[in-house]
């Protein structure tokens, strides 16, 4: 804060208005959005807590939810519970949510096809996966059961899943591995 009414000092040392009138929230997500853009708060980061971000722009931590909110729909940051708001990476913004665990299936899948993943090759672990999607352990789960269902992956327990061996040319079907 720079003493006077009305200002605050953002990151960098720029000095700017509080926010006030209507839609105050619309307001704070463009600026949050702004930031993000510019990489104060990078993809992989957390933001700065709720009641952090009203103290920071003189707003009302309701206020600071419904701008949140916003960013979250908007596919920006995804709420990770205990947690906080996380930033997401570019790529992972543009996938269809309602429909994440498709598209971790689809990639796996292309990295299974192209070798990257060979046959009995390790695939990524829930934790992994998780991380990089930003996705919640049930979303991970479905995608890889899919593959399981589909017969490219196996579930080794204790040991975690690997890409069924290719035999004669083509994926192995059988429940042995």
């Amino acid at each position: 804060m720079s003493g006077l009414p009305g200002q605050e000092t953002q990151k960098g040392g720029a000095v700017g208005r509080w926010l006030t009138g209507w839609r105050v929230y619309s307001q704070l997500a463009d600026r949050l959005r702004e930031r993000i853009t510019a990489g104060v708060y990078p993809a992989g980061a957390y933001l700065p807590s709720e009641t952090a971000l009203g103290v920071e722009f003189g707003v009302a931590r309701n206020t600071v939810r419904r701008a949140l909110r916003v960013l979250v729909e908007e596919g920006i940051v995804v709420t990770v519970p205990s947690k906080g708001r996380l930033v997401l990476r570019e790529e992972v913004r543009h996938l269809d949510r309602e429909y994440l665990y498709q598209a971790i299936a689809t990639e796996l899948r292309g990295r299974i096809a192209s070798g990257e993943l060979p046959p009995a090759g390790k695939v990524p672990s829930e934790r992994d996966l998780r991380r990089h999607y930003a996705a919640s352990r049930t979303t991970v789960r479905q995608a890889l059961g899919l593959l399981e269902g589909e017969g490219l992956i196996v579930a080794v327990h204790g040991k975690g899943r690997f890409v069924r061996p290719d035999r004669e040319g083509g994926v192995e079907t059988s429940q042995d591995v």
